[in-house]
């Protein structure tokens, strides 16, 4: 019953806790049971802290005992990612340079869920201030793949998709300022979906300022829906929120994409993609069409922006680094300080300039979506690689952006984007698809995300890490 428990929806643990055949302490207990299982071996959190977690989880019983829940998943087991604020916890952002104190104050979508009753159980790791695509750091060490524990389960949201694929959790809260909702979820073959930029209010925001979304990463769409309905309520903190528009999001996921004007790009018209990894992405294009969608090849969407991306990257990096003593700079990455120390001398018109190169991919996306309801790319070009390297070994690749082509572009342009799994790659490791729309259409983001699950629903990895795989 308890590994049933971990692995159930958050739809499914509510509708128990209301009908009273389950319990918010039974399904903490056995969350808190699956992380001493199997944490050691995966090294998804920084913080577990199963007293708090089990007395909200006794205060969140009580109340659906009264029949008073304090909202949307009261009692539900839920973790957040070690870049943001949970009252007190301490938030290290994978950095030995950080304060080992507690934070004083919740984060925006903290403080939304603690509202509406989530059992927080801890916090889950990333990469020193979440700067790279994998998930290791010099305070927590190597966060492993849940397929394969050989394997980077990517980042900067790792802790999060691995507690997710495991089942340490049913909720899990996650940030994305290039991909790092979109990468994890991409490799260890779950639903991640960054939203509009200021559909999710943030506080205090990354020094990435409006390139950093908060959204969900899940085992189910459904999920992700309900966790999105819950965060995107306004806080006042947050200067660059969008107004609030009290949406369900849970209404959308049954839509189904029937007429739907879908756009496919497999390359976006820069990237490499590994052959295998293109014909599954391929065959889960098709499927929407077998479903009734109107699909068309479009072939090259824009030019790699990456130019844009690394400018503004190297300012926010420069901004978390500046002030820092000689003694903390001997304790961060050396790649860190490598790629801010060239934002110190950037001119205010280099920025600007690079604003005015986004504004136009922005504005080119604005206008394509007139056209199409959607546009579906592979998630990623590849298959999780091995753990300890940034890079895939013998690639000559460098940096981790030169293997993550499809997530950035969506950052810059702030356009709803979603990881949906679709199949296995014969080294058994999952591949993903990526489904954008306009700014603020989430709706349909979730249509297509649902009508695909429903007809493939997601697989997640056993105990002993093998499957049935649909290849």
């Amino acid at each position: 019953m308890a590994d049933d428990l971990c692995m159930m929806s958050a739809t499914d643990l509510v509708a128990g806790f209301q009908s009273g055949a389950l319990s918010p302490v039974e399904a903490t207990e056995a969350a808190l049971a699956r992380i001493d299982q199997v944490n050691g071996t995966y090294n998804a959190f920084v913080v577990v802290d199963g007293d708090r977690a089990l007395a909200d989880a006794r205060a969140a019983e009580e109340r659906w005992r009264k029949g008073e829940p304090a909202g949307l998943v009261d009692g539900v087991p839920t973790t957040v990612k070690d870049l943001l604020f949970v009252a007190g916890w301490p938030t290290r952002r994978g950095s030995l340079t950080s304060d080992p104190g507690p934070s004083a104050e919740d984060s925006a979508g903290v403080a939304r869920l603690r509202e509406h009753g989530a059992v927080f159980l801890g916090k889950t790791t990333t990469p020193e201030f979440g700067w790279k695509g994998v998930t290791d750091c010099a305070l927590t060490g190597i966060t492993r793949n849940p397929w394969n524990p050989e394997r980077t389960p990517g980042g900067s949201s790792g802790g999060a998709a691995a507690a997710a694929a495991l089942g340490m959790g049913t909720l899990h809260l996650a940030t994305d300022g290039g991909g790092s909702i979109r990468m994890p979820a991409g490799f260890c073959g779950l639903y991640g979906i960054k939203p509009t930029f200021g559909t999710v209010p943030v506080h205090p925001h990354s020094v990435m300022l409006t390139l950093w979304h908060s959204g969900p990463i899940s085992r189910t769409v459904g999920d992700a829906a309900l966790m999105l309905t819950v965060i995107a309520e306004p806080d006042l903190r947050d200067w660059y929120a969008a107004p609030g528009r009290a949406l369900d999001y849970r209404r959308y996921v049954d839509g189904g994409v029937k007429g739907l004007k879908i756009a496919y790009s497999r390359d976006l018209g820069y990237a490499d993609v590994d052959p295998e990894v293109a014909r599954l992405v391929e065959a889960g294009v098709q499927r929407f069409a077998d479903m009734g969608a109107i699909v068309e090849d479009v072939g090259a969407v824009f030019d790699d922006p990456f130019e844009t991306t690394g400018l503004m990257w190297s300012v926010g990096l420069a901004l978390g680094t500046d002030g820092m003593t000689e003694a903390q700079r001997a304790q961060v990455e050396p790649p860190v300080l490598a790629l801010a120390d060239p934002a110190r001398t950037l001119s205010a018109l280099d920025y600007r300039r690079a604003e005015q190169r986004r504004e136009t991919l922005g504005r080119h996306m604005q206008l394509f979506h007139r056209d199409y309801d959607l546009l579906i790319t592979p998630q990623l070009p590849i298959t999780a690689f091995p753990v300890g390297h940034e890079v895939p070994p013998g690639t000559g690749m460098t940096r981790w952006w030169e293997w993550s082509p499809f997530t950035y572009p969506f950052n810059l342009t702030q356009q709803p984007a979603a990881t949906v799994p679709c199949g296995f790659a014969s080294d058994g490791l999952p591949v993903a698809m990526q489904i954008v729309a306009a700014k603020f259409r989430e709706d349909l983001v979730l249509r297509a995300s649902g009508a695909y699950e429903q007809a493939h629903p997601f697989v997640m990895p056993t105990d002993d890490r093998t499957v049935a795989q649909d290849k």
